[in-house]
């Protein structure tokens, strides 16, 4: 068979595949929302009222499809509680955020996911449903904006500067990156004046992954579902049939294929809401202390909070959370990079013992900064303790690890000085 051939029979196969996923999706989610038939003598434009609770919103720029959900305070999501989300101090964000979150009340956040027909983000990348969560005493709220065909783009994006109005501070998941930046092109385009810059935006994403990355290795949103809320979603779309499922809606009208889509949407949005009232936590008080009061209790991430530390120049906690992770017991993959943290720290503060003590475990064995630690006893040796006969040592066992011009060199001065 012809290479043409084989691609095209490579993506029937795939088409149909992928078709297959959603027909399974479709069957799960009919039995739960069902409600009939809908009339044949109705428009087709307006067959997703049929199959969710919402209402067609007009207003100078045209109409939209608008829905929204309560998620009740007395309900669960995984592990977490939905009422305790109206429990969140004004200054969670604080830390977390740089200092440049305003303490405000939780009710006056919104937590804000798009879909997409794209993952590029160019300028022929809509974003056809946009959904806004927001913490009420009587539960969480999720309000989703559905661009029902293109023309209603205008509608949906003045909708969304007016419920924006209500808020003070804007909360994502990689939004600063993707969606915020999507949205402000596709109010551009629009000749309209994006509702961004006034909310104070706080991406979650990067807390997250210096919170679990070192343990979890994926920081999607919904791996983190997962593997922290303790929550398996049934029949969920997956993220990269979206724009598939959308673009069939907009050839066949067949508004059941988006009831999967609607849910996806909600289920993140409160996902969010969830996980940022634990990530944040974690950067208010980040002691042994506070941290196992927030629940974070894992060696990696201790550790991994005692770098965010490091960054921004809180040596002496870095230090002392870097130690209680040591002691926690971290993985082979984790623990020598810890070691060679706190031998840098020790150094810089002055606590020369203290360092050589951390540089010589990892230098008992081998491993990836091995070298760079025999390198460092050797400079310690021959500068602070004046011992070039040890020096000389560390430098020819650095250089068995691997050869380099400083190393040679101090191989050189040192057997000058030891003779």
């Amino acid at each position: 068979m012809p290479p043409s051939n084989r691609s095209e029979v490579n993506r029937s196969e795939e088409l149909a595949c992928l078709k297959q996923q959603i027909a399974d999706i479709d069957k799960r989610f009919a039995a739960r929302y069902a409600v009939g038939p809908a009339p044949k003598q109705q428009n087709a434009r307006w067959f997703i009222e049929q199959w969710s609770a919402g209402e067609v919103v007009r207003n100078e720029f045209g109409e939209h499809f608008q829905t929204e959900r309560l998620f009740p305070a007395h309900k669960r999501h995984g592990c977490a509680d939905i009422g305790g989300l109206a429990e969140l101090p004004k200054d969670l964000l604080d830390a977390a955020g740089g200092g440049e979150i305003p303490p405000v009340p939780c009710e006056r956040w919104a937590f804000l996911d798009t879909e997409t027909t794209g993952l590029i983000g160019g300028s022929g990348t809509y974003a056809f449903l946009i959904g806004v969560g927001r913490i009420a005493r009587e539960g969480f709220r999720v309000r989703q904006f559905f661009v029902r065909e293109y023309i209603e783009e205008g509608s949906v994006l003045d909708a969304l500067v007016d419920h924006l109005r209500e808020f003070e501070v804007l909360i994502t998941y990689n939004g600063k990156s993707y969606d915020q930046p999507l949205l402000e092109k596709r109010y551009r385009l629009a000749h309209r004046e994006p509702p961004f810059a006034r909310l104070a935006h706080f991406d979650l994403l990067p807390s997250a992954r210096r919170l679990w990355k070192l343990r979890l290795q994926d920081c999607r949103l919904t791996q983190l579902e997962r593997r922290l809320l303790g929550l398996h979603r049934e029949g969920d779309l997956p993220g990269e049939l979206i724009p598939y499922v959308y673009f069939e809606y907009l050839h066949s009208q067949e508004a059941q294929r988006l009831v999967p889509l609607f849910h996806h949407n909600a289920m993140d949005i409160l996902t969010l809401a969830c996980l940022t009232a634990i990530v944040p936590a974690a950067f208010r008080s980040p002691d042994r202390e506070g941290l196992a009061h927030a629940g974070v209790r894992r060696a990696e991430d201790l550790a991994g909070i005692a770098r965010w530390l490091l960054s921004v120049g809180r040596r002496t906690e870095a230090l002392e959370l870097f130690r209680c992770a040591l002691s926690a017991g971290l993985p082979d993959a984790i623990v020598f990079r810890t070691l060679w943290d706190v031998a840098r720290l020790e150094k810089k503060l002055g606590r020369a013992n203290a360092a050589v003590s951390a540089l010589t475990e990892i230098a008992s064995c081998r491993n990836e900064y091995r070298s760079r630690a025999l390198e460092e006893l050797a400079k310690h040796y021959e500068r602070q303790e004046k011992n070039y006969s040890l020096a000389l040592e560390f430098t020819s066992r650095a250089l068995a690890c691997g050869s380099s011009t400083a190393l040679l060199r101090r191989k050189t001065r040192l057997e000058k000085k030891n003779g």
